[in-house]
């Protein structure tokens, strides 16, 4: 039986132990880009020797929120916790080992589990927390759900192996398991080596998965789903890595970015057809604009944006000359659909670029950063941007306060006014209020977090009882939890309206006893 624990809506009461405020990065649905600051000895616009831009977006143990309820895995117990939106309460139940990935289905009626050590998904239903196990194939660590909630996908990313994601045994990288959440049906499938990335078409009819080589599509109306292998590239020894997929509205066309390649990949998924699309040279990241309307490429060698319109792909593209000796291949794109921010992970120059859509005759300008950029985020409101900087320095003054550490940057998208902040270690997670009011963002080892006030560009530090290793919003509120190291379990709640910090410790311990 699960164990519970109710926490009164921030009041103080038994087993709750307030900790004040102090005052001086999971997407969480924040549209954003980062990399690792790859370091490049030199390099300009048009060199093609640049690795590639690396994003990441600290995905595979982000909170999985439904209108009801927040979930969040906890590898290191086995089980899955349960906060309720409306009163803070907490429900933990058993899983499989290392759970390592949890997704919620559209509806918010189930929480999908995938458990690392045990190779197997839990199936949870989020109401009543009773669950079923079905096994899948070994050695993943990635979990996509369609957007109907009816079919779950995983399969290894080998962009993001940690160390424990590969058994003692043998391994494929070809793989792919399909399960159906209803029933547990699990199909397994050979897709082609390397899997990037699996989206589902709006309607969930079919499944796409990207290899370096092959493009599988999966009809899912089918009696038996199976994969049909396209090849998308001419060379299947050495193929250039796919870095990205972007599907058409209709669902009936993809497009394939491979790295290095002079062309975007178009694949008709209804006819398998093939075409090349031209692009700039060294085309390095691919974004639909927040309409849904064009598709954007980021051509870093030649210092370009092609867009292209998503309904007729057969149009030719918009080219957007980007700035002369600027060296960009990373795209974010505010949720107004209005402005863009660019930048590159592997510069090591502390610029980037702004681009306004709404001024055609002259749509880009050139701001300073106070060190090299290794991510961006967009507030879910458009008004800010959070710059995040690696310690590495690249350009960086010797004599700056930032030499060396760790900093992040807020970014007023009116105007490109910033408050650079130097932080005392590597931030890790970051989460936004819905309203695009306030940011939060933890860092390695500390027990602490950090409170982003987009508005007014202002920071402050909220201590925790011991490191942070996740973090979320709840949904509609101020609210944010924070879960810590405790070998019992340790889970903090904050709440940025009345600046009020609780926790509750070794909650495991407390089966069947309810607070009130």
């Amino acid at each position: 039986m699960p164990s519970v624990l109710r926490l009164p809506p921030l009041a103080a009461a038994l087993l709750l132990q307030a900790c004040g405020s102090y005052g001086g990065l999971d997407s969480g649905g924040w549209v954003s880009a980062e990399g690792s600051a790859d370091v490049y000895d030199g390099g300009a616009q048009g060199e093609t020797e640049l690795p590639p831009e690396v994003e990441d977006d600290y995905a595979r143990l982000a909170p999985a929120p439904t209108a009801q309820y927040v979930f969040v895995a906890n590898p290191d117990r086995g089980t899955l916790t349960r906060i309720s939106v409306a009163d803070l309460a907490v429900l933990t139940t058993p899983v499989g080992v290392d759970p390592h990935v949890v997704r919620t289905t559209p509806d918010g009626a189930t929480a999908v589990v995938f458990n690392r050590g045990t190779d197997d998904l839990s199936i949870v239903d989020s109401a009543t927390l009773t669950s079923r196990r079905v096994a899948v194939r070994p050695d993943f660590n990635a979990l996509v759900l369609s957007p109907d909630g009816t079919w779950a996908a995983l399969f290894h990313d080998a962009d993001r192996r940690e160390d424990g994601d590969l058994g003692d045994g043998a391994s494929s990288f070809n793989e792919v398991s399909l399960v159906h959440l209803a029933d547990g049906t699990h199909i397994p499938m050979v897709v082609g080596f390397n899997p990037r990335e699996i989206q589902f078409t709006g309607d969930s009819g079919r499944m796409v998965v990207v290899s370096d080589a092959y493009l599988a599509v999966v009809d899912l109306t089918a009696d038996t789903p199976e994969p049909i292998r396209i090849a998308i590239a001419e060379d299947t020894v050495e193929p250039p890595p796919a870095e990205e997929l972007l599907l058409t509205p209709d669902g009936t066309q993809a497009l394939v970015r491979q790295y290095g390649a002079p062309h975007l990949v178009l694949v008709g998924l209804t006819d398998g057809s093939v075409h090349l699309l031209e692009v700039g040279d060294t085309p390095t990241d691919l974004d639909v604009t927040p309409d849904g309307l064009q598709a954007v490429a980021v051509a870093r060698g030649s210092g370009e944006l092609w867009i292209y319109d998503l309904l007729d792909l057969a149009a030719p593209p918009e080219i957007v000359a980007l700035p002369a000796g600027e060296v960009l291949g990373s795209l974010v794109m505010s949720p107004d659909n209005d402005k863009a921010l660019l930048f590159s992970t592997v510069s090591e120059v502390s610029r980037y670029v702004s681009w306004d859509r709404t001024r055609p005759d002259d749509p880009v300008d050139v701001h300073g950063s106070v060190k090299p950029i290794s991510s961006v985020r967009m507030s879910p409101d458009g008004r800010a941007a959070l710059l995040t900087h690696d310690a590495a320095n690249g350009d960086t003054d010797p004599d700056s306060v930032f030499y060396d550490q760790h900093a992040l940057s807020m970014v007023s998208l009116d105007s490109f006014f910033s408050n650079p902040i130097r932080l005392p270690a590597a931030p890790i997670e970051a989460t936004a209020t819905d309203d695009g009011a306030l940011g939060f963002v933890i860092l390695e080892d500390q027990a602490r977090m950090v409170q982003l006030d987009f508005e007014a560009l202002l920071h402050d530090d909220i201590e925790v009882r011991s490191p942070a290793v996740h973090l979320g919003a709840l949904p509609g509120t101020h609210t944010v939890f924070v879960s810590q190291t405790h070998d019992l379990g340790r889970i903090s709640f904050f709440d940025a309206d009345s600046a009020e910090l609780q926790t509750i410790t070794g909650f495991e311990l407390n089966a069947g006893i309810e607070v009130d």
